[in-house]
């Protein structure tokens, strides 16, 4: 496999206004390299706050680096671009488009032949099981059923990289393990590149090839774990509990807990 994104030497830091013309600065990330194999689904998992989220903004083009380099396919990547597919946990779809239109949107800015757009949105609303629902505007769809919109919007445009920052976080237990089953099928067929962010340990080990563990703020990357259990993955194994527990420990270590406490609120 070839690399498809790198990260070198990347720097992120926030000027905080603290009135009376003072300002302050704070480090979100410091020295983070890594790189993600084509067709790999690498996942981002650490602390709250140790710069996750800002790690996945400045992949996708949204928030501006402070050094260090971010390169595509070798190029780099300084603003949005339609090589890159976003998925957010708020859902932001467009609420006054319906289904099909939501998917269509990338599309359009792709500037794929209109003739082709009904074929790649049935074949999308089929990978997603929103069968029946084409027609249906966003505020009658369920969570769930908004975050589905949300992938294969994000899929139909047929980006090089697909970012996806805790877009289960919000979901309920029950729709979640349905739509993380959804999301490893529509990656198994379809083998594009993902960086996905979580907090959630169990969430990573089912999904990943591998997961990144970043430091505490500011974050820098403490280990990148290989998940090497085979597809699909029984959480109830002892191997799945191994590789759980040892994503604890090294989190568990950066917040001075103990690694069992993490599995209260996972």
């Amino acid at each position: 496999m070839r690399e498809k994104l790198v990260i070198r030497g990347l720097h992120k830091a926030y000027t905080i206004n603290e009135g009376f013309g003072r300002t302050s600065s704070v480090v979100a990330l410091q020295d983070v390299s890594l790189r993600v194999q084509e067709g790999e689904f690498m996942t981002l998992l650490g602390p709250s706050g140790c710069g996750k989220s800002t790690l996945l903004m400045i992949v996708a083009g949204l928030y501006p680096k402070t050094a260090g380099e971010v390169l595509l396919d070798g190029c780099p990547i300084d603003r949005p671009g339609l090589d890159r597919g976003v998925v957010f946990q708020e859902f932001a779809l467009f609420p006054w488009l319906s289904v099909k239109n939501n998917i269509r949107f990338g599309l359009q800015m792709k500037g794929v032949p209109r003739e082709e757009h009904d074929r790649i949105i049935r074949g999308f609303v089929e990978l997603v099981g929103l069968e029946g629902f084409e027609d249906i505007y966003p505020h009658r769809l369920s969570g769930g059923m908004k975050q589905r919109v949300g992938i294969a919007r994000a899929l139909a445009y047929d980006p090089e990289l697909l970012l996806l920052d805790e877009p289960f976080g919000a979901l309920d237990a029950q729709t979640r393990a349905s739509l993380q089953r959804m999301l490893v099928g529509i990656w198994e067929k379809t083998r594009k590149t993902v960086l996905f962010v979580t907090h959630s340990i169990r969430e990573a080990v089912f999904l990943s090839d591998k997961v990144c563990v970043l430091t505490a703020r500011p974050g820098r990357v403490l280990d990148v774990v290989p998940i090497e259990l085979p597809r699909p993955r029984n959480m109830l194994s002892a191997e799945f509990f191994d590789y759980e527990r040892r994503l604890a420990g090294l989190i568990s270590g950066q917040l001075g807990i103990e690694a069992q406490d993490l599995f209260i609120t996972d």
